[in-house]
């Protein structure tokens, strides 16, 4: 039986992780312009998360990427607010509670860091990853926070975090 770790993404990985989300989009039929597909860091992965206060994960099955996700400051926003960011698992990592399990990670990692909120953006059809953020704790909201040129996610959502802070 394989076993499926998370880890935190490395330089070698650009390359699979890039591919597994470009796979995504083109298998799932989703847009591939104004969502991640086409964002200039895609193939630099490692090298977009590799700063302050940001943190990138894989999903690694037998030395083959299979998903991922991460979390980095919002940009251009003037809150203390961080953003779930390129969540993407290819078919066969679905349906494994391996999502529950990054997000939460991920989550650890932004109170960590100190960020106040986790905000996201999404698409419509996206119904199950919205259910798992909706049980990860995100509420919608309205409008979207920030500039992160998705301009084809038009599904916005945030969570609260370090709640015991005074």
């Amino acid at each position: 039986m394989s076993e499926i770790i998370i880890r935190e993404i490395q330089p070698r990985d650009n390359q699979q992780i890039a591919a597994v989300i470009r796979e995504v989009f083109i298998v799932d039929n989703y847009p591939k312009t104004g969502t991640a597909f086409a964002d200039l860091q895609l193939d630099a992965m490692f090298e977009a998360y590799n700063k302050s206060k940001a943190l990138y994960y894989v999903l690694e099955n037998n030395g083959k990427i299979i998903g991922g996700a991460g979390i980095s400051q919002l940009d251009n926003s003037e809150e203390n607010i961080c953003e779930l960011q390129k969540m993407y698992f290819l078919h066969e990592a679905r349906g494994k509670g391996l999502g529950f399990q990054l997000i939460q990670k991920c989550l650890e990692k932004a109170t960590e860091f100190g960020f106040d909120k986790c905000y996201l953006e999404t698409l419509p059809e996206m119904k199950t990853a919205q259910h798992l953020y909706l049980k990860s704790g995100f509420e919608y909201i309205n409008a979207s926070l920030g500039t992160t040129s998705h301009t084809s996610c038009p599904v916005w959502m945030i969570k609260e975090l370090n709640i015991e802070k005074k």
